[in-house]
Parts: structure tokens; sequence; C-alpha cells
């Protein structure tokens, strides 16, 4: 009689397979389950300090992770010289401090480190950030945040056009202004700003909730007011308030923007049998 395996016990398939099989089985006792199998383990009190001005990107980069595999917890970029694609990748807890501005691309594909930069940032900061917290002293470019799937992103002043692109998750939250198509094709999240929004803001969002404390130059396709909720200023108080933010006028009177739900449109056909049908 053949063995069963575990994945025929939680019902996942009955039939008996052979050779190497890629499924991986975890308890909630093994400490690896809450982080990467390559992940380091660091100590926040470990300070490192890294002049980037000599170096090329991948080689701040790399020096970063190097570092941590020595165990340090704390590390100070020094000199960024808004170089771009900085401090991209890292899977690991992590105190980073950045003493600059960054160029495009920075602290992207992340899921962890707490960042703080003090300066600006270009284009598509925090691009597919999975956890961890990145704020931004200063301004930010456009596409701020695109794909953002968890964390906290903050910035203190203003952002550029079309944040929050794709968004998934997480939330952002924006100190001064934004741009026009903040919000476009938003799916999940949470989306704070303080000051006033561009044209076109939540255009074609499927899902999410945008917070706009000052005046919104235009909705887009789809994107409709919504109503405060109790709920929504206890989340807004707590929220901004870890950040040491503050509505102008404060989160009662903020403005909350949800989808119409209008573009819900689905097909449970392939388009394979779509053309057998039509």
């Amino acid at each position: 009689m053949a063995l069963r395996t575990k994945s025929q016990d939680m019902g996942m398939h009955t039939e008996q397979l052979s050779g190497r099989t890629q499924q991986r089985f975890f308890t909630p006792a093994e400490e690896q389950n809450f982080t990467y199998p390559e992940a380091f383990d660091v100590d926040f009190n470990k300070r490192a300090e890294l002049d980037c001005g000599p170096l090329a990107p991948r080689d701040v980069n790399l020096k970063i992770r190097d570092l941590m595999s020595k165990g340090y917890g704390t590390i100070v970029l020094k000199n960024p010289g808004a170089k771009h694609s900085l401090a991209v990748g890292i899977l690991n807890k992590l105190n980073l401090h950045i003493e600059g501005s960054l160029g495009y691309f920075g602290c992207g594909l992340i899921d962890g480190p707490n960042i703080r930069i003090k300066g600006r940032v270009g284009w598509s900061c925090a691009e597919n950030m999975l956890a961890g917290t990145i704020v931004i002293e200063k301004n930010a470019g456009s596409t701020f945040g695109a794909a953002l799937r968890g964390g906290d992103l903050v910035c203190m002043g203003d952002v550029g056009a079309r944040m929050g692109i794709d968004m998934k998750g997480g939330t952002i939250i924006v100190g001064g202004r934004c741009g026009a198509f903040c919000g476009f094709m938003m799916q999940r999240g949470r989306m704070v700003v303080l000051g006033d929004a561009g044209k076109n803001l939540g255009d074609s969002m499927y899902d999410g909730t945008i917070y706009v404390g000052g005046k919104i130059d235009g909705l887009g396709v789809d994107a409709v007011p919504g109503e405060m909720t109790d709920l929504d200023v206890s989340w807004l108080s707590r929220k901004l308030k870890m950040y040491g933010l503050e509505a102008p006028k404060g989160v009662k009177n903020m403005q909350k923007i949800v989808a119409g739900k209008q573009l819900w449109n689905y097909d449970n056909l392939e388009p394979t049998e779509k053309k057998l049908i039509l």
C-alpha cells in the first residue's frame, strides 16, 4: 500500500504523485515562517556607515547586503548623489538611513526594512514594495509607490503624477499635494493626501480608498465620493499620528473617494470560448 503524503491528507489531491515535488511544509514553530530562507540575522544596535560617492549603484546594493550578512542592522548611506536604483531588493529587517536624495527607482522591491530618506526621490520610488516603512522628508517624483503591495510609504512633501498606479495594498501618505491620475487602476490599499489632488484622481480604480484633505481638481472614471465613517476617522487619526502629521482641516473634514464599481465586468468565459460562441 502506497504511503499517503501530507498533501493528500490535506485534501489537495487524491492521486499518488511520483517524482520530485516542489511542495514545502512548515509548522508554526519554525522561525523561517516569518523570514526569507536567505535572510540575515541582524542587530539594530550594530551600526555601519557607507559612502556612496565613489561607488556605482550595484556596488552600493551589494555592500548593503554584505553588511547585513555581518549582522549590521542599522546602515547609514552618505552621499547618495541622486543615483538610480539604490537600496533595492532588500528582503530583510533593517534600519536604513539615507542622508541625501535618490534618483529613479529607489527602494524598490523591498520587504521588511525601515527606511528614512533625508532628501528627495525621483520616479517610481518604492515600486512593488511588499512590507516595511519608507519616509521621505522632502518631495517625490511621479509613479510614487507604483504597484505597492504592503507597508507604509510616506512623503512629507509633494508628489508628482500617477502616484499609486496599480496599487495592490499598503498605505501611501502624502503631507502635501499630488499630481494628476493618482490612484490610476488602484486595486486595494489606502491613499492619504493631506493637500490638494490633481486631475483624474482614482481614474479606473477597482477598489481601495483615497482620502484628501484639500481640493480635488477632478475625479477620474468610476471614482466617486464615499461616506466618512467613525472607523475611517479613527484609522486616519492613528496613522497620521505615527508620522507626526495632521490634516489641515481635521480628519473628520477629509474627503473620501472610493470605486463606483461600474467597471466590475467579469466574465467566466476564456477568450477561446468566447470565439466559439461568437
